[in-house]
């Protein structure tokens, strides 16, 4: 099919873009059903939002902070579905597919990890000078 065709067939209108966000939505709650890491994430964000009021952090740091949420979390939604697409072509093992599935993972720990040392940057000094 090509890319006229294609734009043909989509349609346009209210009720696709209301229907777009509700399947946004069953995505997220599929991924906080199903994926107990994503319970972890909002944890760790919830937790980071209470010592970001309690230690004041500014509004800079905050912007850090809010960034880093939704990159993790959305990097761990991208994994949910690369996991759930390979799982769908490859229900066997498959080298490609740990393949996939493997650095999909990566990738979340890579911008986890970004964040850690990130949220150390910045609670760190406020941590130790609040004690």
């Amino acid at each position: 099919m090509d890319m006229e065709l294609r734009k043909k067939a989509k349609k346009h209108g209210i009720k696709r873009f209301i229907n777009s966000f509700k399947y946004s939505i069953e995505g997220i709650i599929y991924a906080f059903k199903s994926e107990q890491s994503m319970t972890i994430h909002v944890i760790v964000c919830i937790t980071v939002i209470c010592l970001g009021f309690l230690l004041k952090i500014n509004i800079f740091e905050w912007l850090i902070c809010l960034i880093l949420f939704g990159l993790v979390i959305a990097t761990e939604l991208i994994n949910s579905s690369i996991e759930a697409l390979v799982d769908l072509v490859s229900p066997q093992k498959h080298p490609l597919a740990k393949i996939a599935k493997d650095t999909a993972a990566g990738a979340v720990f890579i911008f986890a990890l970004v964040a850690l040392i990130s949220g150390i940057i910045i609670f760190l000094p406020k941590i130790l000078s609040f004690i």
